[in-house]
């Protein structure tokens, strides 16, 4: 045996001996019931804010772009840091982790300021730009929503900053600690808070905003004690701090893709919601409830994607091809089991889907028919996302992007527009089908790329079981 197998960590030894079904089990579990967690208080605040009212739902519905605006640059800045971290902790460099956490910290901070600052400015012309003043009811809620989101936004951003420091170390349960503790205590305040419970005032459509945010407070509360208590690699030290531009820079360097990929669904959904609320503020809802509910079913394998990234590349790093394949080929087969499950939800129990959300006899007649049409779309975007994630792990994140746009924005939305005028509102949602089947024709050619000029390059002999 070499000395670098002898002296190489447990934790990477794993990734090249473990039986790959046992690997993708431990790797991907924690990972999956976070993002389940993530769906479920989503699902949870609209199903409240719902049973105030429909218009209720619309003004959530169209706040959702902002909130994944917000969410993205959090998450994207928390990619460029881990990036950093991680390989700062593998070089034993501890002095430069500290400076890694502070400066990220920073950043948060800064981050923090501007969307306060545009909590004040844009809220009322953002909403006006999606439907002018079409219901003024929906447009003064919507107002208070996004803007005590937005106002009080330190709640995520230190949730998002903690969460990242905790798996950039490996201590994933402790960051789906904090994400529990979020969740359920938003779920607990989510009716309290708007239907004026316990004896404090009815909110409406705030008290979902404030419950959100106390939800987001009480995590980053969590991840901060989770920090300071157990992850000792990491110190935060702001003595004498001064922004390191070297290490500002190569975080955005690395985060800014991954902040851009994740706005595609801000604008997307953007785009969306001005075609639908050209038919009905009704449509809209249908639309907002379609992605709270899709979140449920897709969550779950994005966070498989998360558990198997660095077991495909450690594999490719060690030319191991036949752990590569057989890891994809597993993750395929979970994939599709759990997006089935959504298209057979979608098919079959519409109707009590949009139960769910107090829909009436006008959002049951445009929604039933929009989930069944939608509901298609889950045959094929399995392995599209899992794609994306082969993509990602082999170092062509390129490709990856290019097939998120395109499938989001050169396809969806320009379809969905050229249907809504040939077709009507129930032409648009065969919109999502359309871009499904062109993202799944470019994901196989780049698969076979990838194949041809990656995989297959690597020798059978050394392929260990």
């Amino acid at each position: 045996m070499s000395q670098e197998m002898k002296t190489a960590p447990a934790a990477e030894n794993k990734m090249g001996t473990m039986p790959i079904g046992k690997l993708l089990f431990n790797m991907s579990l924690p990972m999956m019931i976070s993002m389940l967690v993530q769906a479920l208080y989503n699902i949870v605040d609209s199903i409240f804010v719902s049973k105030l009212s429909e218009n209720a739902l619309t003004a959530v519905s169209l706040a959702f772009p902002l909130q994944m605006l917000l969410i993205a640059v959090a998450t994207g800045t928390g990619v460029g840091m881990n990036a950093l971290l991680s390989k700062a902790l593998g070089e034993r460099r501890s002095d430069e982790v500290n400076r890694i956490a502070s400066n990220a910290a920073f950043l948060y901070f800064v981050s923090y300021v501007v969307i306060c600052i545009l909590g004040f400015t844009i809220v009322k012309p953002f909403y006006m730009s999606q439907m002018g003043h079409a219901d003024v009811e929906i447009m003064e809620m919507g107002i208070d929503y996004l803007s005590t989101v937005m106002l009080f936004s330190f709640g995520l951003l230190s949730q998002i900053y903690f969460e990242r420091l905790l798996t950039s170390t490996g201590k994933t349960i402790f960051s789906m600690t904090s994400q529990l503790c979020g969740a359920i205590t938003n779920i607990i305040l989510d009716p309290i808070l708007i239907f004026g419970l316990c004896g404090l005032p009815k909110m409406g459509v705030t008290g979902a905003a404030v419950a959100t945010v106390i939800g987001q407070c009480v995590a980053a509360v969590v991840a901060f004690t989770c920090n300071h208590k157990y992850n000792h690699e990491v110190k935060l030290i702001f003595r004498g701090f001064r922004p390191s531009g070297r290490i500002i820079g190569t975080i955005y360097a690395i985060g800014i893709p991954s902040i851009i990929m994740q706005s595609i669904g801000s604008v997307m959904t953007y785009s969306m919601n001005r075609i639908l609320i050209e038919f009905s503020s009704t449509a809209t809802a249908v639309f907002g409830v379609y992605f709270k509910l899709q979140s449920f079913f897709f969550m779950p394998v994005f966070g498989l994607n998360n558990g198997i990234t660095p077991i495909i590349a450690f594999n490719y790093g060690a030319q191991n091809r036949k752990r590569m394949v057989k890891t994809i080929k597993l993750s395929m087969i979970t994939a599709f089991c759990l997006t089935f499950i959504g298209f057979l939800c979608f098919e079959f129990i519409p109707q009590a889907l949009l139960g769910m959300f107090s829909a009436s006899a006008d959002m049951l007649k445009i929604g039933v028919p929009a989930l069944r049409i939608i509901g298609i779309h889950y045959l094929i975007a399995w392995f599209c996302i899992i794609c994306g994630t082969v993509f990602q792990a082999l170092g062509k994140a390129v490709f990856s992007m290019i097939v998120s746009i395109m499938r989001q924005l050169i396809i969806l939305v320009p379809a969905a527009y050229i249907l809504s005028k040939l077709g009507g509102l129930h032409a648009v949602w065969w919109s999502f089908p359309i871009a499904e089947i062109v993202s799944l024709t470019v994901s196989l050619f780049f698969l076979f790329r990838i194949y041809r000029t990656i995989i297959s390059t690597i020798p059978d002999g050394s392929d260990i079981l």
